[in-house]
């Protein structure tokens, strides 16, 4: 028999699995092509504002929990782009402008607007204003342990910057792969967020 003939028993397991893994790949495609599409577009076709995070990092199960105190699942996330910030809950006037980044990127994006979530990460035990609350209805405030994110999202080595300076992206499979820069443009950060709605239909 040949070297490379397969056995009886690999035969038997990729019939038995061929139809799972054809979801598996038709699911993944979209995305994986939003990442081809936009980082490896002729430079001319496109121009990049957010820094690839390299390699991606798989949402863990991170200790979230509502204002209520409720323990928060972060799987029930999948299936959308989820933009990040993380900050303490005294939510000072920077953190005030990424929640409003946040809010009015997802806003232009018009009718794809419902493939995007806000999810705000508080660091700490302080509580929010009423006012922000309302002000930013419809973002998800979740309170997170700060070492745990420290480990997630890991501001680039050597940047002088804290992890409370980043807005971030998650893709639909619930990778982290997208970091915007400090006091981040609201209309370049849409751009790329656009591309990566048009390039995948997932989310």
């Amino acid at each position: 028999m040949s070297a490379t003939a397969r056995s009886p028993a690999a035969q038997s397991h990729w019939r038995r699995y061929r139809l799972l893994y054809l979801v598996l790949a038709v699911c993944a495609a979209p995305v994986l092509a939003s990442y081809v599409v936009y980082y490896f577009a002729p430079p001319a076709a496109r121009t990049n504002y957010g820094e690839l995070v390299q390699p991606q990092r798989p949402l863990p199960p991170l200790s979230l929990r509502a204002l209520d105190g409720a323990p928060f699942d972060a799987r029930t996330l999948r299936g959308r782009w989820v933009m990040v910030l993380a900050d303490s809950g005294r939510c000072a006037e920077a953190c005030e402008q990424a929640l409003w980044k946040m809010r009015q990127v997802r806003m232009a994006t018009g009718k794809e607007r419902d493939r995007i979530e806000r999810l705000f990460l508080i660091t700490d035990d302080a509580p929010l204003t009423t006012m922000l609350l309302r002000e930013y209805e419809g973002t998800r405030f979740l309170r997170a342990d700060r070492a745990e994110l420290m480990r997630f999202l890991e501001p680039p080595p050597g940047g002088g910057t804290r992890l409370e300076d980043h807005l971030w992206l998650i893709d639909p499979l619930g990778n982290l792969m997208l970091r915007w820069p400090p006091a981040a443009d609201p209309s370049r950060m849409k751009r790329d967020l656009e591309r990566l709605l048009r390039a995948s239909r997932i989310g």
